[in-house]
C-alpha cells in the first residue's frame, strides 16, 4: 500500500491506496503529483542557492513484472542483467533530459548565448546556463522552460 498526501500534502491528511494493480496512467498521475508537490515545497523554503541551484531525480518503482520510472533532469536509471557467462550487461532505462533533445527543446524559451553548448540560458545575465531541461528548484530558469514535470515511462 502507498500513503499519498491529499490537498496540500500535510502528513495528517493522507489516504491509503492499494497499488497492487494500479495502471500505468494511475502511476503516471501519481508521479506527476508527487514531483509537483516536491517542487512546491522547495519553493516555500527558497534561499539563494535554491533560486539558482537545483537537483535532478530518478525514481523507480516495481509493480509485478513492470518497472515505472519518473525522471527529472540527467539522472539515470540503469538495469543490469546477468549474461550466460555470468557478466553483467547494463541496460539504460532513461534518457538524459537535456535541452538538445527535440521534445525538450520545444519547451525551452531562453535565448542561446552559445549555440555550441546545449544549455538553458537566462537572457541578458552573466551566469552559466543549465545543461538539463528538467530539474527541481532552479527557480531562476522556470520562466525559460525548465520544468520539474517528470518524464514517466
Amino acid at each position: 500500500m502507498m500513503l499519498m498526501p491529499q490537498n496540500g500534502g500535510s502528513r495528517g491528511d493522507v489516504h491509503v491506496e492499494d497499488n497492487q494493480n494500479m495502471s500505468f496512467p494511475s502511476w503516471e498521475g501519481t508521479f506527476m503529483r508527487c514531483f509537483s508537490e516536491i517542487d512546491e515545497k522547495l519553493a516555500k523554503n527558497i534561499d539563494t542557492d535554491g533560486f539558482h541551484g537545483g537537483s535532478t531525480s530518478v525514481s523507480v518503482l516495481k509493480q509485478g513484472d513492470q518497472v515505472i520510472i519518473g525522471n527529472v533532469g540527467d539522472s539515470r536509471a540503469v538495469l543490469c542483467r546477468r549474461a550466460p557467462d555470468n557478466h553483467l550487461i547494463p541496460i539504460q532505462l532513461t534518457v538524459d533530459l537535456t535541452p538538445d533533445i527535440p521534445r525538450e527543446a520545444m519547451r525551452i524559451f531562453a535565448v542561446e548565448e552559445d549555440p555550441t553548448v546545449n544549455r538553458v540560458w537566462m537572457p541578458k545575465r552573466d551566469c552559466p546556463g543549465l545543461a538539463m531541461a528538467r530539474a527541481f528548484r532552479n527557480f531562476c530558469l522556470k520562466d525559460y522552460g525548465v520544468a520539474s514535470v517528470p518524464d514517466v515511462s
